[in-house]
């Protein structure tokens, strides 16, 4: 492994290694050694940026957080929201990783909270009173996260031939008398396991009640 010229090691190089060796192992195979070694660099050399690997992970994620687009102006408030939570998961879907850095250190990070303001903004811009612009914003972040979440979990599972051996020869073992809707569904069961339809679709469903909550 080149090592890494003197005088060029920085936070900004250490994030973006970092994140690429999350990306290429998962964060299971993530370390601080790991990072120094593909930098070519002493693990102590890192300690000059980052703590531990937590500080480093709160960076990874804030730096893919800073790749969040505002929310649109100019737009009523339902589309604002709608294109917020769509951003997000677009962007989890480029970086699963970032999943799972929210799930595991979801009040961590500026960049995280520069987005919660975004969408908090466009809620009290909107009328919500302060609880439940704060109860929305928690319900659509949860949302998206955990329909995401599932997304990346289940387009793994469907790459996997054992995976799906194991998942039809599970359905193949239900018995027509005790789970008769689950065998008759199986098939739209199949086409809703994710994908931007999905996503919508649930998206749509808790818009159109908060819609209904403001007119009222």
């Amino acid at each position: 492994m080149a090592r890494t010229p003197r005088n060029t090691l920085s936070s900004g190089l250490v994030v973006r290694t970092a994140l690429e060796l999350m990306e290429a192992k998962g964060a299971d195979g993530f370390s601080l050694r790991g990072v120094a070694g593909e930098l070519g660099v002493g693990p102590m050399a890192l300690y000059t940026y980052f703590r531990n690997k937590d500080d480093l992970y709160d960076a990874i994620r804030d730096h893919l957080m800073g790749l969040m687009p505002p929310p649109p102006e100019g737009l009523p408030w339902p589309d604002q929201v709608r294109s917020v939570c769509r951003d997000l998961r677009v962007l989890m879907l480029q970086h699963p990783c970032l999943a799972q850095l929210l799930a595991s250190r979801p009040l961590s990070g500026h960049e995280t909270a520069r987005v919660a303001e975004g969408l908090l903004s466009v809620l009290r811009s909107a009328g919500f009173e302060p609880e439940i612009a704060a109860r929305t914003h928690t319900t659509l972040f949860t949302y998206v996260l955990g329909a995401t979440t599932w997304e990346i979990q289940m387009a793994a599972e469907q790459s996997d031939p054992d995976s799906l051996r194991r998942l039809r020869a599970s359905m193949e073992s239900l018995s027509s008398r005790d789970f008769p809707t689950v065998i008759e569904l199986a098939p739209e069961l199949a086409r809703t396991t994710g994908g931007e339809t999905q996503f919508d679709y649930g998206l749509d469903l808790l818009l159109a009640g908060l819609t209904v909550r403001t007119a009222s």
